[in-house]
Protein backbone atom coordinates (compact mmCIF):
# COMPACT_ATOMS: atom_id res chain seq x y z
CA UNK A 1 0.00 0.00 0.00
CA UNK A 2 2.71 2.70 1.10
CA UNK A 3 4.63 1.48 -2.28
CA UNK A 4 1.26 2.55 -4.52
CA UNK A 5 1.00 5.62 -2.02
CA UNK A 6 4.45 6.58 -3.05
CA UNK A 7 4.14 5.58 -7.28
CA UNK A 8 0.87 7.82 -7.09
CA UNK A 9 2.25 10.91 -5.57
CA UNK A 10 5.51 10.90 -7.77
CA UNK A 11 3.17 11.10 -10.47
CA UNK A 12 1.77 14.30 -8.76
CA UNK A 13 4.94 16.04 -7.86
CA UNK A 14 5.57 18.35 -11.00
CA UNK A 15 2.01 19.62 -10.35
CA UNK A 16 1.73 19.98 -6.59
CA UNK A 17 5.40 20.52 -5.20
CA UNK A 18 6.43 20.58 -1.76
CA UNK A 19 3.11 19.23 -0.20
CA UNK A 20 3.51 16.57 -2.01
CA UNK A 21 6.79 16.25 -1.11
CA UNK A 22 5.93 16.73 2.59
CA UNK A 23 3.52 13.59 2.10
CA UNK A 24 6.07 11.50 0.79
CA UNK A 25 8.18 12.57 3.90
CA UNK A 26 5.30 11.41 6.02
CA UNK A 27 4.91 8.19 4.68
CA UNK A 28 8.72 7.28 5.35
CA UNK A 29 7.82 8.45 8.96
CA UNK A 30 4.54 6.71 9.29
CA UNK A 31 5.29 3.09 7.70
CA UNK A 32 9.47 3.37 9.17
CA UNK A 33 10.67 3.21 5.87
CA UNK A 34 14.38 4.08 7.64
CA UNK A 35 17.55 3.80 5.95
CA UNK A 36 21.14 3.38 7.46
CA UNK A 37 23.70 5.51 5.50
CA UNK A 38 27.71 5.12 5.79
CA UNK A 39 30.11 7.57 4.54
CA UNK A 40 34.13 7.90 5.29
CA UNK A 41 35.94 11.01 4.63
CA UNK A 42 39.09 10.81 2.91
CA UNK A 43 41.62 11.61 2.92
CA UNK A 44 41.85 12.00 7.10
CA UNK A 45 42.69 14.87 8.25
CA UNK A 46 42.02 15.56 11.89
CA UNK A 47 41.62 19.36 11.87
CA UNK A 48 38.73 18.88 8.99
CA UNK A 49 37.03 16.40 11.16
CA UNK A 50 37.51 18.75 14.19
CA UNK A 51 36.12 21.74 12.41
CA UNK A 52 33.53 19.58 10.63
CA UNK A 53 31.53 18.35 14.45
CA UNK A 54 32.10 21.83 15.92
CA UNK A 55 32.93 21.90 19.40
CA UNK A 56 31.50 19.08 21.61
CA UNK A 57 30.04 18.01 18.74
CA UNK A 58 27.53 21.05 18.35
CA UNK A 59 27.49 21.04 14.40
CA UNK A 60 26.39 16.93 14.28
CA UNK A 61 23.83 17.93 17.09
CA UNK A 62 22.25 21.01 15.17
CA UNK A 63 22.01 18.31 11.84
CA UNK A 64 20.64 16.08 13.82
CA UNK A 65 17.78 17.99 15.13
CA UNK A 66 17.00 20.07 11.90
CA UNK A 67 16.82 16.74 9.82
CA UNK A 68 15.09 14.82 13.09
CA UNK A 69 17.99 11.77 12.57
CA UNK A 70 20.37 10.47 14.31
CA UNK A 71 24.23 10.92 13.62
CA UNK A 72 27.35 8.73 15.09
CA UNK A 73 30.48 8.71 14.49
CA UNK A 74 33.73 6.35 15.07
CA UNK A 75 36.88 8.70 13.98
CA UNK A 76 36.17 9.28 10.00
CA UNK A 77 33.31 7.06 9.51
CA UNK A 78 29.62 8.67 9.79
CA UNK A 79 26.53 6.57 10.09
CA UNK A 80 23.12 7.99 9.39
CA UNK A 81 19.72 6.54 10.88
CA UNK A 82 16.67 7.90 9.99
CA UNK A 83 14.09 8.13 7.03
CA UNK A 84 15.38 8.02 3.67
CA UNK A 85 14.99 11.57 2.33
CA UNK A 86 16.31 13.59 5.90
CA UNK A 87 18.99 10.75 5.88
CA UNK A 88 20.18 12.02 2.22
CA UNK A 89 19.72 15.96 3.54
CA UNK A 90 21.70 15.16 6.35
CA UNK A 91 24.56 13.37 4.54
CA UNK A 92 24.54 15.49 2.06
CA UNK A 93 25.26 18.75 4.66
CA UNK A 94 27.99 16.80 6.21
CA UNK A 95 30.24 16.38 2.79
CA UNK A 96 29.66 20.00 2.07
CA UNK A 97 30.68 21.03 5.54
CA UNK A 98 33.40 19.07 5.24
CA UNK A 99 34.34 20.48 1.70
CA UNK A 100 34.65 23.72 3.57
CA UNK A 101 36.72 22.67 7.07
CA UNK A 102 40.00 23.90 6.47
CA UNK A 103 38.63 26.64 8.92
CA UNK A 104 36.41 27.13 11.62
CA UNK A 105 32.36 26.72 10.60
CA UNK A 106 30.52 29.14 12.52
CA UNK A 107 27.09 27.69 13.70
CA UNK A 108 25.04 30.22 11.81
CA UNK A 109 26.64 28.54 8.48
CA UNK A 110 24.85 25.20 9.66
CA UNK A 111 21.83 26.78 10.24
CA UNK A 112 21.95 28.33 6.65
CA UNK A 113 23.06 25.57 5.21
CA UNK A 114 19.95 23.39 6.64
CA UNK A 115 17.55 26.30 5.65
CA UNK A 116 18.09 25.64 1.93
CA UNK A 117 16.14 22.84 0.13
CA UNK A 118 18.64 22.76 -2.66
CA UNK A 119 21.82 21.16 -3.12
CA UNK A 120 23.98 22.74 -0.82
CA UNK A 121 27.09 22.77 -2.59
CA UNK A 122 25.94 25.02 -5.43
CA UNK A 123 26.60 29.00 -5.12
CA UNK A 124 25.12 29.06 -8.66
CA UNK A 125 21.09 28.69 -8.15
CA UNK A 126 20.13 30.88 -10.91
CA UNK A 127 18.99 33.54 -8.00
CA UNK A 128 20.64 37.02 -8.53
CA UNK A 129 23.95 38.05 -7.51
CA UNK A 130 24.14 40.62 -4.95
CA UNK A 131 27.17 43.44 -4.77
CA UNK A 132 27.00 43.55 -0.99
CA UNK A 133 29.76 43.49 1.80
CA UNK A 134 29.00 39.84 2.34
CA UNK A 135 30.62 37.66 -0.58
CA UNK A 136 28.29 34.78 0.53
CA UNK A 137 25.10 36.40 0.12
CA UNK A 138 22.24 34.07 -1.66
CA UNK A 139 19.17 33.06 -1.69
CA UNK A 140 19.18 30.20 0.53
CA UNK A 141 15.65 28.57 -0.36
CA UNK A 142 13.18 28.61 -3.50
CA UNK A 143 10.89 31.61 -2.61
CA UNK A 144 13.98 33.38 -2.08
CA UNK A 145 15.43 32.76 -5.47
CA UNK A 146 11.61 33.74 -6.45
CA UNK A 147 11.50 36.74 -4.42
CA UNK A 148 14.96 38.37 -5.58
CA UNK A 149 13.90 37.77 -9.28
CA UNK A 150 10.57 39.94 -8.53
CA UNK A 151 12.73 42.52 -7.33
CA UNK A 152 14.85 42.42 -9.97
CA UNK A 153 11.99 42.68 -12.87
CA UNK A 154 9.00 44.51 -10.93
CA UNK A 155 9.14 48.06 -10.07
CA UNK A 156 7.09 47.13 -7.14
CA UNK A 157 7.43 44.00 -4.76
CA UNK A 158 5.26 42.53 -1.91
CA UNK A 159 7.08 40.08 0.47
CA UNK A 160 4.79 38.47 2.95
CA UNK A 161 5.25 35.80 5.12
CA UNK A 162 6.51 34.66 9.13
CA UNK A 163 9.45 36.23 10.71
CA UNK A 164 13.05 34.90 9.87
CA UNK A 165 12.48 34.45 5.94
CA UNK A 166 14.72 37.19 4.92
CA UNK A 167 12.37 39.71 3.32
CA UNK A 168 13.61 42.56 4.68
CA UNK A 169 17.01 41.32 5.26
CA UNK A 170 17.12 40.36 0.97
CA UNK A 171 14.72 43.90 0.56
CA UNK A 172 18.05 46.26 1.89
CA UNK A 173 20.47 44.01 -0.11
CA UNK A 174 19.12 44.92 -3.22
CA UNK A 175 18.53 48.83 -2.36
CA UNK A 176 22.33 48.51 -1.44
CA UNK A 177 23.43 46.57 -4.83
CA UNK A 178 21.51 48.93 -6.64
CA UNK A 179 23.17 51.72 -5.34
CA UNK A 180 26.70 50.09 -5.68
CA UNK A 181 25.63 49.77 -9.45
CA UNK A 182 24.71 53.27 -9.74
CA UNK A 183 21.06 52.10 -10.64
CA UNK A 184 19.75 54.22 -8.16
CA UNK A 185 20.88 57.64 -6.48
CA UNK A 186 19.56 56.90 -2.95
CA UNK A 187 18.08 54.65 -0.72
CA UNK A 188 15.20 55.24 1.43
CA UNK A 189 13.66 53.35 4.47
CA UNK A 190 10.35 53.58 6.00
CA UNK A 191 8.55 51.83 8.39
CA UNK A 192 5.36 52.57 10.79
CA UNK A 193 5.99 54.07 13.98
CA UNK A 194 3.43 51.45 15.80
CA UNK A 195 4.38 49.57 19.37
CA UNK A 196 4.28 45.85 19.65
CA UNK A 197 1.63 45.29 22.05
CA UNK A 198 3.71 47.93 24.71
CA UNK A 199 2.98 51.50 25.71
CA UNK A 200 6.50 52.99 25.73
CA UNK A 201 5.22 56.41 26.24
CA UNK A 202 6.68 59.74 25.58
CA UNK A 203 10.62 59.10 24.30
CA UNK A 204 12.95 61.64 25.25
CA UNK A 205 15.03 63.39 23.27
CA UNK A 206 15.04 64.81 20.08
CA UNK A 207 12.92 63.66 16.56
CA UNK A 208 15.79 61.33 15.55
CA UNK A 209 16.24 59.99 18.66
CA UNK A 210 12.57 59.70 19.21
CA UNK A 211 11.90 57.23 16.02
CA UNK A 212 15.24 55.90 16.10
CA UNK A 213 14.41 52.58 18.43
CA UNK A 214 11.38 51.81 15.52
CA UNK A 215 13.91 52.06 12.81
CA UNK A 216 16.88 50.20 14.31
CA UNK A 217 16.40 46.48 12.25
CA UNK A 218 17.08 48.54 9.33
CA UNK A 219 20.11 50.30 10.96
CA UNK A 220 21.43 46.49 11.87
CA UNK A 221 20.72 45.44 8.34
CA UNK A 222 22.92 48.60 6.86
CA UNK A 223 25.88 47.97 9.33
CA UNK A 224 26.39 44.40 8.24
CA UNK A 225 26.10 44.94 4.36
CA UNK A 226 27.84 48.70 4.02
CA UNK A 227 29.71 48.85 7.32
CA UNK A 228 29.14 51.50 9.65
CA UNK A 229 31.82 54.00 8.28
CA UNK A 230 30.26 53.59 4.75
CA UNK A 231 26.64 53.89 6.25
CA UNK A 232 27.67 57.30 7.71
CA UNK A 233 29.21 58.45 4.70
CA UNK A 234 26.30 57.82 2.64
CA UNK A 235 24.11 59.34 5.21
CA UNK A 236 25.87 62.70 4.80
CA UNK A 237 26.06 62.65 1.08
CA UNK A 238 21.85 61.98 1.49
CA UNK A 239 22.33 58.54 0.02
CA UNK A 240 20.45 56.97 2.49
CA UNK A 241 17.64 58.19 4.27
CA UNK A 242 15.63 56.31 7.06
CA UNK A 243 12.48 57.66 7.99
CA UNK A 244 8.76 57.28 9.54
CA UNK A 245 6.05 56.74 7.60
CA UNK A 246 4.41 59.57 8.16
CA UNK A 247 7.40 61.83 6.57
CA UNK A 248 6.43 60.08 3.31
CA UNK A 249 3.41 62.32 2.99
CA UNK A 250 3.76 64.83 -0.14
CA UNK A 251 6.71 63.52 -1.62
CA UNK A 252 8.00 62.45 -4.74
CA UNK A 253 10.99 59.49 -4.91
CA UNK A 254 12.34 59.72 -8.12
CA UNK A 255 15.42 57.41 -9.04
CA UNK A 256 15.63 55.93 -5.52
CA UNK A 257 15.12 52.09 -4.09
CA UNK A 258 12.36 52.33 -1.15
CA UNK A 259 11.95 50.05 1.33
CA UNK A 260 8.60 49.90 3.57
CA UNK A 261 8.99 47.64 6.35
CA UNK A 262 6.64 46.27 9.01
CA UNK A 263 3.76 47.03 6.22
CA UNK A 264 0.89 44.81 8.56
CA UNK A 265 0.83 47.93 10.82
CA UNK A 266 -0.13 50.32 8.03
CA UNK A 267 -3.79 51.28 7.47
CA UNK A 268 -5.24 51.09 3.77
CA UNK A 269 -4.93 54.82 3.81
CA UNK A 270 -1.09 55.06 4.54
CA UNK A 271 -0.66 51.90 2.37
CA UNK A 272 -1.97 53.96 -0.91
CA UNK A 273 0.01 57.32 -0.03
CA UNK A 274 3.15 55.35 0.11
CA UNK A 275 2.62 53.30 -2.89
CA UNK A 276 1.79 56.59 -4.86
CA UNK A 277 5.03 58.33 -3.62
CA UNK A 278 6.69 56.21 -6.33
CA UNK A 279 8.27 58.50 -8.99
CA UNK A 280 10.32 57.88 -12.14
CA UNK A 281 13.66 55.55 -11.95
CA UNK A 282 12.63 54.21 -8.46
CA UNK A 283 11.76 50.54 -7.57
CA UNK A 284 10.02 49.65 -4.06
CA UNK A 285 9.89 46.89 -2.00
CA UNK A 286 6.89 46.28 0.98
CA UNK A 287 7.57 44.00 3.42
CA UNK A 288 5.23 42.34 6.29
CA UNK A 289 4.39 39.50 8.34
CA UNK A 290 0.27 39.15 8.74
CA UNK A 291 0.44 36.85 11.59
CA UNK A 292 1.81 39.90 13.63
CA UNK A 293 -0.64 42.92 12.92
CA UNK A 294 -0.27 45.45 16.18
CA UNK A 295 -3.05 48.16 14.49
CA UNK A 296 -5.75 48.87 17.30
CA UNK A 297 -8.24 46.29 17.26
CA UNK A 298 -10.92 46.65 14.76
CA UNK A 299 -8.23 48.72 12.54
CA UNK A 300 -7.77 47.29 9.26
CA UNK A 301 -4.28 46.28 7.98
CA UNK A 302 -3.38 47.97 5.18
CA UNK A 303 -0.88 45.09 3.37
CA UNK A 304 -4.17 42.70 4.02
CA UNK A 305 -6.02 45.25 1.84
CA UNK A 306 -3.20 45.95 -0.63
CA UNK A 307 -2.83 41.69 -1.11
CA UNK A 308 -6.34 41.47 -1.81
CA UNK A 309 -6.42 44.88 -4.11
CA UNK A 310 -3.35 44.71 -6.11
CA UNK A 311 -3.13 41.36 -6.67
CA UNK A 312 -4.00 41.57 -10.37
CA UNK A 313 -2.19 45.24 -11.15
CA UNK A 314 0.47 44.73 -14.02
CA UNK A 315 3.90 44.90 -12.48
CA UNK A 316 3.65 44.61 -9.16
CA UNK A 317 4.74 41.08 -7.98
CA UNK A 318 3.47 39.40 -4.61
CA UNK A 319 5.81 36.27 -2.89
CA UNK A 320 4.58 34.74 -0.53
CA UNK A 321 6.79 33.01 2.21
CA UNK A 322 6.09 30.41 4.56
CA UNK A 323 7.76 28.13 7.94
CA UNK A 324 10.27 26.51 5.16
CA UNK A 325 12.10 29.78 4.26
CA UNK A 326 12.79 30.60 7.66
CA UNK A 327 16.88 30.76 8.13
CA UNK A 328 17.19 31.83 11.80
CA UNK A 329 17.85 28.91 14.44
CA UNK A 330 15.48 25.87 13.48
CA UNK A 331 13.50 26.19 16.73
CA UNK A 332 11.76 29.71 15.00
CA UNK A 333 10.32 27.49 11.99
CA UNK A 334 8.60 25.15 14.32
CA UNK A 335 7.57 28.12 16.39
CA UNK A 336 5.99 29.28 13.05
CA UNK A 337 4.63 26.51 12.44
CA UNK A 338 2.85 25.68 15.73
CA UNK A 339 1.63 29.08 16.17
CA UNK A 340 -0.15 29.00 12.68
CA UNK A 341 -1.69 25.27 13.84
CA UNK A 342 -3.74 27.27 16.18
CA UNK A 343 -7.31 28.36 15.06
CA UNK A 344 -9.41 31.27 15.99
CA UNK A 345 -12.17 28.83 17.83
CA UNK A 346 -8.61 26.96 19.56
CA UNK A 347 -7.32 30.30 20.89
CA UNK A 348 -10.89 31.62 22.43
CA UNK A 349 -11.54 28.36 24.09
CA UNK A 350 -8.01 28.57 26.43
CA UNK A 351 -8.74 30.68 30.04
CA UNK A 352 -7.54 34.13 29.83
CA UNK A 353 -4.54 34.45 32.53
CA UNK A 354 -6.25 36.79 34.10
CA UNK A 355 -9.66 34.99 34.96
CA UNK A 356 -7.68 31.95 36.47
CA UNK A 357 -5.34 34.15 38.62
CA UNK A 358 -7.02 34.31 42.41
CA UNK A 359 -6.89 37.24 44.62
CA UNK A 360 -4.34 37.90 47.71
CA UNK A 361 -6.26 37.72 50.71
CA UNK A 362 -5.36 41.56 51.26
CA UNK A 363 -6.92 42.35 47.72
CA UNK A 364 -3.68 42.63 45.92
CA UNK A 365 -2.72 39.87 43.11
CA UNK A 366 0.01 38.00 43.42
CA UNK A 367 3.09 37.84 41.13
CA UNK A 368 3.22 34.47 40.10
Amino acid sequence: MALFLRRYCLLLRDKLGKFVQRFLDSLDWIFDLSVILRHSFIPVSNSRLANLVGPMEMHIRTIEAATQTSISRREESFKIEGAKRPAERALEVLQALYEMAHKTISADHVQLMLAGDGPVDESADGSARLSTRRSDLRARTPNQTVYLNHIASHDITFGIGPAGTGKTYLAVACAVDALERNQVQRIVLTRPAVEAGERLGFLPGDLTQKVDPYLRPLYDALYELMGFDRVQKAFERNALEIAPLAFMRGRTLNNAFVILDEAQNTTPEQMKMFLTRIGFGAKAVVTGDVSQIDLPKGAASGLLDARHILKRVKGIAFTEFDSGDVVRHPLVARIVDAYDAVTPATRSSRPVGAATRKKHPDGETPNV
